[in-house]
């Protein structure tokens, strides 16, 4: 059974970013589909799948995490406008029988994602 999990590090600071709010898109053509929300706990992970089972299908997904939240209770102060604030990932599925994980790891002036296992 397929499931998309991921996680979030605070590359500047060396420790996870915890509750970190992060919305679930699902994308088709111009659509934009809200599918639910989360938020990180003090690992920096969610405690369950974002998605998984029946609702996880093959097309395009988009995560939307919410960063700069999380860079202001750090004590952070970037420039105004903040560069990196809410930080959308969009990829695609295609194979929902995988496990896919989309981490991002984060820094107030860069970020960086991969697909893990």
């Amino acid at each position: 059974m397929g499931r998309l999990t991921t996680h979030v590090l605070d590359t500047a600071l060396g420790r996870p970013g915890h509750g970190i709010r992060i919305e679930l898109f699902r994308l088709e053509g111009e659509n934009r589909t809200r599918l639910g929300e989360t938020i990180t706990n003090d690992d920096g992970r969610c405690d369950a799948p974002i998605l998984e089972g029946e609702d996880f299908t093959t097309g395009e997904y988009e995560l939307l995490f919410h960063a700069g939240e999380y860079l202001d209770r750090q004590g952070i102060k970037g420039s105004e406008p903040r560069f990196l604030d809410r930080i959308p990932l969009r990829f695609g599925v295609a194979n929902a029988d995988e496990h896919y994980h989309v981490p991002l790891l984060l820094s107030p002036y860069s970020l960086s994602t991969y697909r893990g296992s």
